[in-house]
């Protein structure tokens, strides 16, 4: 998606999301509308699989992924999951049905939660 249309479709004048984020396998709401903000941050994924998988400690193949909404509190999530621990990092996944990473957190950072636009569905 080029900027400009990223901008006018999922971002909001505040930088904010414009529309629901939902998992792109099973539809559920992960945030709502307004609830993160965008954020460009180059970060490592994992390639999608279910959440036993991700956790394994095994160097997985996945993508580097740079457009991120942002949220600050776990508890602005309406459903989301973590892996174990992964060294310092909790991949996010889909509390229904597991499918992830659709995030990341770095457990040096309690106040930091990222949700990658490509590993998700708007709404």
């Amino acid at each position: 998606m080029e900027p400009v249309e990223l901008q006018n479709e999922l971002v909001s004048a505040e930088g904010r999301n414009r529309k629901a984020v939902l998992c792109q396998r099973c539809g559920s709401r992960v945030l709502q509308p307004g609830t993160a903000l965008f954020s460009r941050r180059q970060l490592f994924l994992p390639s999608m699989r279910k959440k036993p998988a991700l956790a394994d400690g095994s160097n997985p193949d996945g993508d580097l992924l740079q457009e991120h909404w942002l949220v600050n509190d776990m508890f602005i999530f309406e459903n989301v999951g973590f892996t174990k621990d992964v060294g310092n990092i909790k991949f996010l996944v889909c509390a229904d049905c597991e499918i992830g990473p659709i995030g990341w957190h770095c457990l040096d950072d309690k106040n930091s939660f990222y949700v990658a636009l490509e590993r998700v569905s708007h709404e």
